[in-house]
């Protein structure tokens, strides 16, 4: 499987030809399935590929699980998380969250093996942010919209060298323990 990061939220995972799309920055991507972390409450169509709301979702073999974050959500906008398993590999795209989940969205949550975490201003502060993946112990923790991943490496404790694109199997994840990846901008 193939991780490459597009800006801000948006992440394109991989796996042969079939592809999922995260929080796109632009309209121009394309891929199997795109999930949308901030829905306008107005919206009109979606293609068929968009997963914009919480409810339980099955797309050729890929399982997804929109949770609403309703104690974030406001007038205009929905905020969603999404929990995927694709190829026995379990994801968590906390999307927009500005503050810890509540007991009952964390059990759902689980331990995915990676965990994909908005960090920085507007967001979860870098200690926020800590305190949660040592809460939920995924194998990896992706920061999104950090401007300064350093702050959150620093929170870890950790060191990592930015990297461009993460290619990985399942049997790569295997041990690993809250450990922090982080994109290139």
């Amino acid at each position: 499987m193939i991780i490459t990061y597009h800006g801000e939220g948006g992440f394109r995972l991989q796996n042969g030809d079939f592809s999922l799309l995260v929080d796109p920055p632009t309209g121009q991507f394309k891929a199997n399935i795109i999930l949308k972390t901030l829905t306008p409450t107005n919206l009109g169509e979606v293609s068929p590929q968009e997963i914009v709301f919480p409810g339980e979702y099955e797309i050729s073999g890929v399982e997804v699980l929109g949770v609403s974050l309703g104690s974030e959500s406001t007038d205009k906008f929905l905020k969603t998380i999404y929990l995927v398993s694709w190829d026995e590999v379990e994801f968590a795209f906390l999307g927009h969250i500005s503050k810890i989940p509540n007991s009952e969205i964390l059990d759902k949550i689980g331990e995915p093996d990676l965990l994909f975490l908005p960090v920085g201003e507007h967001f979860l502060s870098h200690e926020a942010a800590a305190r949660l993946v040592r809460q939920i112990e995924p194998a990896l923790a992706i920061p999104t919209f950090s401007k300064n991943p350093g702050g959150f490496l620093r929170a870890l404790n950790q060191k990592a060298e930015p990297i461009e694109k993460f290619v990985f199997k399942k049997k790569d994840l295997v041990g690993q323990k809250n450990r922090a990846l982080i994109f290139t901008t």
